[in-house]
């Protein structure tokens, strides 16, 4: 019953730490969608998130005896904040597990806020599982993240703002990771104002809502990605998924519609741009994806004079990760494309390449000569190269049909995510190296996390090509080239699944292709 969960939620105690948090206009994008657009700023709260709501309403109401054992929780983000906070607001005992893969600047930031840190395992789940063992050994209160109606009762208090804040709301928009945010949202609103429509968004590597609605029942994904850490989770939560599919009051349809927009890094990193443009904010990429699904189901769905909030969620940046969001924020708003282009290895060739794009701003430019070739080869090459766009995606589309008509074969990379992390970064001319396979490969971003994929992979394979970038994320990134002729490939993919990091065989990538092989 939806006023079951407004009571819970009139009746949450969320307000002796956490801050009604302002309703800010976004002018800025207001005036490029043609829609009123408001942010919801709960990076504003003590713990600069939103979890900071669910998790002392659910410590809070322990019983004294609870209280008198303590509290264990088991995260590496801002619900470790948020359960730190609450336990030193009530003098109670903690215990804060966190993956041995947790950047620095998150257990200091725990610690700080009076949490006792115990790093334990290499996953989330390690860890949860390891946290929820010692709660049942040691008499310790497990605080979930989000599967828990007074932890989903305390977020729902950011619903009960809302509609004291804007009455004329028309859609809300939230960043969806285990769904307790989204649920208790969307459970306030669908019984006090049902006419408003919450949108869930999810970061496209680990969409759980889209694939549990879409299966009619909760399904685990079998890995996410990790740049929007914040809603990194696999499976959407029990009791979350239970109310997002409740009727509103009206039996005007489920709480949370049913069409869930799905968001790309880069899109991502294109909307954290856009509260720092309108605010001078910088949030954390989960922060920004309920902006960058506005922006999103804005432009498909035609909205016009539309009243919008996109909850600003959490802004625990890791420092690291703004040199990759800025270089990938261009592409995210459909202001750059990236071709690989063949042109004539020959004298003017580049001249009369620039000539064929009419005009058009040249935002990257990566070539090397092959040495093997001679001066007057007539063999093609290849050309990196980053263009302007005003037009986003229809101009790609008539970029790539003006090149193709002027005699060029062109590869539209935009969307090829080796070559805007590894590939741009390693044009040097090809390598002209036998039995050479291209390797992509995740791993923990921790200390030694490097030299065990080499020490597992051994000696037996050349090492023909590496490149890795730490841009402050839980999980680094290696392209890896390596010999191994029809005799050991067989002996190789052993090796690579002893090591047991996440490996891809790349050599049909087109940059590749291109520009190393």
């Amino acid at each position: 019953m939806l006023s079951h969960w407004v009571r819970a939620i009139l009746q949450a105690t969320v307000y002796d730490v956490a801050i009604q948090t302002p309703l800010e206009a976004a002018p800025k994008l207001t005036q490029r969608f043609a829609n009123d657009i408001r942010f919801k700023r709960e990076d504003l709260q003590p713990v600069k998130s939103f979890k900071l709501r669910g998790a002392y309403n659910r410590i809070s109401q322990l019983s004294d005896a609870q209280k008198a054992r303590g509290v264990i929780c088991a995260s590496a983000g801002n619900h470790a904040q948020g359960v730190a906070y609450s336990a030193r607001k009530l003098d109670l005992n903690n215990i804060i597990v966190m993956p041995t893969t947790t950047p620095d600047i998150k257990v200091d930031a725990v610690r700080a806020l009076g949490g006792n840190v115990d790093l334990h395992g290499d996953s989330f789940d390690e860890a949860n599982r390891y946290a929820i063992n010692r709660a049942e050994t040691e008499g310790l209160t497990f605080i979930p993240p989000y599967d828990d109606e007074l932890v989903i009762a305390g977020q729902g208090t950011i619903g009960l703002e809302l509609t004291q804040q804007w009455r004329n709301m028309d859609y809300v928009f939230v960043a969806v990771g285990g769904g307790g945010l989204v649920a208790g949202v969307a459970a306030f609103l669908g019984e006090v104002a049902p006419h408003v429509k919450v949108i869930a968004v999810e970061a496209e590597q680990s969409a759980s809502l889209k694939a549990a609605l879409e299966a009619n029942e909760r399904v685990k994904l079998k890995q996410v990605g990790l740049f929007v850490d914040g809603v990194a989770v696999a499976q959407i939560g029990e009791l979350p998924f239970e109310v997002v599919r409740m009727q509103k009051s009206d039996a005007s349809g489920p709480l949370v519609e049913t069409d869930v927009v799905t968001c790309t890094n880069d899109e991502v990193c294109a909307a954290v741009k856009d509260i720092f443009e309108e605010n001078r904010s910088i949030v954390e990429p989960a922060g920004a994806l309920s902006v960058a699904g506005m922006k999103k189901y804005i432009e498909a769905n035609n909205l016009q004079g539309k009243n919008c909030v996109g909850i600003i969620c959490g802004a625990n940046m890791n420092f690291d990760r703004l040199r990759y969001i800025a270089e990938r924020t261009e592409i995210g708003e459909k202001k750059e494309a990236i071709f690989g282009v063949t042109i004539p290895e020959q004298t003017g060739a580049f001249l009369n390449f620039c000539r064929s794009l009419h005009g058009r701003n040249i935002t990257e430019f990566n070539y090397r000569a092959d040495s093997k070739k001679s001066p007057d080869s007539m063999e093609p090459a290849s050309i990196f190269v980053g263009i302007a766009l005003k037009e986003g995606e229809k101009e790609r589309q008539t970029i790539s049909a003006q090149l193709a008509a002027d005699g060029y074969q062109a590869h539209d990379l935009t969307d090829d995510d080796i070559a805007k992390s590894h590939i741009r970064y390693l044009i040097g001319g090809h390598a002209h190296v036998e039995n050479e396979q291209l390797l992509s490969v995740v791993f923990p971003e921790r200390p030694g996390a490097l030299l065990t994929f080499l020490e597992k992979l051994g000696d037996d394979f050349n090492i023909t090509l590496f490149h890795y970038r730490n841009h402050g994320a839980a999980e680094g990134r290696v392209l890896v080239g390596l010999q191994a002729s029809e005799g050991n490939s067989r002996q190789l993919q052993d090796a690579l699944l002893d090591i047991g990091y996440d490996c891809t065989m790349l050599n049909g990538n087109i940059g590749y292709q291109l520009f190393l092989k």
